[in-house]
């Protein structure tokens, strides 16, 4: 059993993570170097409402020329690592489940690791990011530690629910399922008390929605790798 949680894990976790840091290459760095030109002055949000244009064209160029991103491969490079490591510990919870459903005589595959690992992005991004959407260099947000005790708690609640809406077999449990979902989105988000940042709003939701797609194909990727080869071992 544990050479087949490992090999399914390795597996899984760098072939989806290569796809998933590929997708954040291509995708949703080009956006973090915009913030963070935002962030740094050397670009500004509504530029042209600025009451003293001059007094910006004196600033700007000495804040944008102090502000010097690292190499693209030396970000790409951490990129994928970070991105690899992050989805072998993604694979190994997610492979775990397989372990615990196959006991109670359900079948994995590809095609259930889809639904597996779909699952995974409801309870690991999908759900926290309605009350917690990712954000962009600049925004303001409310303070970390709250932020963190909210997501912890949003990604039990779902994680459970979600266990009881497939395993479940009354409606009583899945009503109960249900509220366990939505009891975080009830209690509500940590917010900052007023909002505001450097970055325009129209990046920011920009960002949000791909961040989004990204983890989905991610996820959905690394329950397709990993059942594929959680099933070929019992074969």
């Amino acid at each position: 059993m544990l050479k087949k949680l490992l090999t399914s894990a390795i597996f899984a976790g760098f072939g989806a993570g290569l796809i998933a840091a590929l997708l954040q290459i291509t995708l949703l760095v080009p956006i973090l170097l915009e913030s963070e030109e935002y962030e740094s002055g050397a670009k500004i949000h509504f530029e042209s409402q600025l009451p003293e244009p001059s007094l910006t064209e004196i600033i700007l160029p000495e804040i944008g020329a102090a502000y010097a991103p690292p190499s693209a491969f030396s970000r790409n490079s951490q990129t994928v690592l970070w991105t690899l490591g992050t989805y072998f510990g993604f694979a190994l919870l997610l492979v775990a489940g397989f372990g615990a459903a196959e006991r109670h005589g359900h079948n994995i595959n590809a095609r259930i690791g889809i639904v597996w690992g779909l699952a995974g992005f409801t309870a690991l991004q999908f759900a926290p990011a309605a009350g917690l959407p990712p954000e962009l260099p600049g925004a303001w947000a409310a303070d970390m530690t709250t932020r963190q005790f909210w997501w912890g708690f949003t990604v039990i609640c779902t994680t459970l629910g979600l266990a009881g809406i497939a395993f479940g077999k009354h409606w009583g449990v899945w009503a109960i399922a249900i509220f366990t979902i939505a009891m975080p989105h009830v209690v509500g988000a940590p917010q900052p008390e007023r909002f505001g940042g450097v970055v325009p709003p129209e990046l920011a939701a920009h960002f949000v929605s791909l961040s989004l797609f990204v983890g989905a194909a991610g996820w959905a990727c690394l329950g397709m790798i990993a059942g594929y080869f959680w099933h070929r071992s019992n074969t």
